[in-house]
């Protein structure tokens, strides 16, 4: 069985097609950064336009690099939400009219469950159950995972998602859009010692997370600083340390939470390497499991589409032909699937 998957939630256009029988065979990806770069962030508008302009021709380059063709396509995954509602109806409208016209099934998909299960992907995937961290630009939550689709929301950000504040925090070092993998680099040749900001409610019982106050601690130093190009470096460092730590702290207080000692990430600031690095010292000294997607399927793409979808098509869960997204949808709403239907995909 072949499934395609169009993911089209934000600003980058994927499509991938997903073989029950030899994995992901090709996947084909467009990113909007250049265009939305001028305005510092993304236009909804436009990118909704650009996905228009992009999406059939990464279909027919995902469909040669696989050396198949549209007749031999199943269904048609497509992400549903959350996510912009102008962008996710194009991918929507896509995959209804493509599925339509050769009688077969569309699948709509969880954006966020399609990052939760992108590190299946990889040769090493992760067992159940485990504590999953998703790190985006929108989203920031801590997930109890017992089997795909009964998920427990632990912890998620209050205000500002790690991904917004990395942005925001570059915009105010000057930095260019997107600023996440800039103030990585710049962070880079930063002196980690040089300021203690804060890492927000690490006092708490819960798991939630809190950015906003981070970033405003970053724009007071910022203010009192000479703006040299050293002390940007160390601003950038300091404030990595502590979304790093903070991220830490958290998934080890809802692993100790769950008993489990098994933790996937996903979501692109997953790609982030402090990050990495702080997270996978923490499994070391916990002698646990650390699983991570590669960087390239940190960010949106459709592989994670096309694989999610693969799963929710065994599960039998097909799109009605009324179009649908849900530009706010939270994962409690997914069924549960029992691991015998997909362990083929999943454990290969």
């Amino acid at each position: 069985m072949k499934v395609l998957g169009i993911e089209s939630s934000c600003d980058e256009t994927g499509v991938a097609i997903y073989d029950s029988d030899k994995g992901l065979v090709a996947h084909a990806l467009h990113s909007q950064i250049a265009m939305h770069a001028q305005y510092g962030g993304v236009v909804p508008e436009l990118a909704s336009r650009d996905h228009i302009k992009r999406i059939i021709p990464l279909i027919n380059q995902a469909l040669q690099e696989a050396n198949t063709s549209l007749d031999e396509i199943n269904a048609i995954a497509y992400t549903s939400g959350p996510g912009l509602i102008g962008a996710l109806l194009v991918g929507a409208m896509e995959a209804r009219a493509l599925a339509y016209a050769l009688g077969i099934k569309a699948i709509e998909v969880h954006h966020m469950e399609g990052h939760l299960l992108a590190p299946m992907l990889e040769d090493n995937p992760p067992a159940f159950p485990f504590v999953a961290l998703l790190v985006s630009g929108g989203h920031t939550m801590l997930i109890k995972v017992e089997k795909i689709g009964s998920y427990e929301i632990l912890g998620e950000s209050v205000d500002d998602a790690a991904g917004e504040a990395f942005d925001k925090t570059a915009k105010l070092l000057g930095l260019p859009y997107p600023g996440g993998p800039h103030l990585e680099k710049l962070a880079q040749n930063g002196d980690s010692k040089a300021y203690h900001f804060p890492r927000p409610m690490l006092d708490r019982d819960n798991c939630d997370f809190s950015f906003a106050g981070l970033k405003t601690a970053v724009l007071n130093a910022l203010n009192k600083s000479d703006k040299s190009a050293q002390t940007q470096a160390n601003i950038a460092r300091c404030f990595s340390d502590a979304v790093a730590d903070t991220l830490s702290a958290k998934c080890n207080k809802a692993l100790k939470q769950c008993g489990y000692n098994r933790l996937v990430v996903a979501g692109g600031v997953s790609a982030n390497s402090a990050i990495r690095e702080s997270l996978t010292n923490l499994m070391h000294k916990r002698g646990g499991e650390i699983f991570f997607a590669r960087k390239e399927f940190c960010t949106d793409n459709g592989a994670m589409i096309a694989l999610a979808g693969m799963v929710r098509y065994l599960n039998a869960e097909y799109a009605s032909l009324e179009v649908n997204v849900h530009p706010r949808w939270p994962l409690s709403m997914l069924k549960a699937i029992e691991q015998d239907k997909v362990k083929n995909i999943l454990y290969r």
